[in-house]
């Protein structure tokens, strides 16, 4: 299973150090901060859409999803609400060999992240596409908690947590950009933690 570690060419000169600015390291702990109550679906009925402008829309159920070859992300992830987490590893498949298979418009610039509770976050293409983004559904090898996104949720470590959406359920390809849940409600619309872009109007 190939293995990417971090991002570390993407991050600030090394004497910054690992903690982008206005953080600090959680530890052990992993805090827990969802928008909505938690869903109990099982994971055997879970499935998974890729669709929008693409040319072959895709749903994988949950055993297909497992049959694509796996991707494992080993690096640290930073929450809008000032914690970060080091050297976390998480497990699934990348969102580059499932836009393999549904195929992109070359129109398509935006991505809509849909969960099954109705949670919505915008991202450019360009940061879920070239080794940046994952569909995952263990860490540090054991199964996702459902607290924290389990059976299955978008891993975009490079920018603020909230745009890993927790019970992924569908990728949605626009030619423009929509504001998803927290955008709509004076987040940033990208969420660079080293630009600390954490609400509308940060640079």
């Amino acid at each position: 299973m190939p293995v990417t570690r971090g991002f570390h060419r993407r991050r600030p000169e090394p004497e910054r150090g690992r903690l982008p600015p206005g953080q600090y390291d959680t530890g052990a702990s992993w805090p827990v901060l969802s928008a909505e109550a938690t869903p109990q679906k099982p994971e055997e009925s879970w499935t998974f859409s890729i669709d929008g402008l693409v040319e072959s829309p895709h749903t994988w159920t949950w055993q297909e999803l497992h049959a694509v070859p796996g991707s494992t992300y080993f690096g640290d992830i930073h929450c809008v609400t000032t914690w970060s987490k080091f050297d976390m590893t998480f497990s699934g498949v990348s969102v580059d060999d499932l836009l393999d298979v549904a195929k992109p418009d070359p129109a398509a610039a935006y991505v809509l992240a849909h969960s099954v509770t109705g949670y919505t976050t915008n991202l450019p293409l360009a940061d879920v596409t070239g080794g940046k983004a994952w569909v995952v559904w263990s860490v540090d090898g054991k199964p996702l908690p459902r607290q924290h996104g389990g059976p299955l949720r978008l891993l975009v470590p490079h920018l603020y947590f909230w745009k890993s959406a927790k019970w992924l359920s569908r990728l949605e390809l626009m030619t423009e950009d929509r504001p998803g849940f927290w955008e709509q409600n004076g987040y940033h619309d990208r969420g660079d933690p080293w630009r600390e872009q954490r609400y509308q109007g940060d640079d």
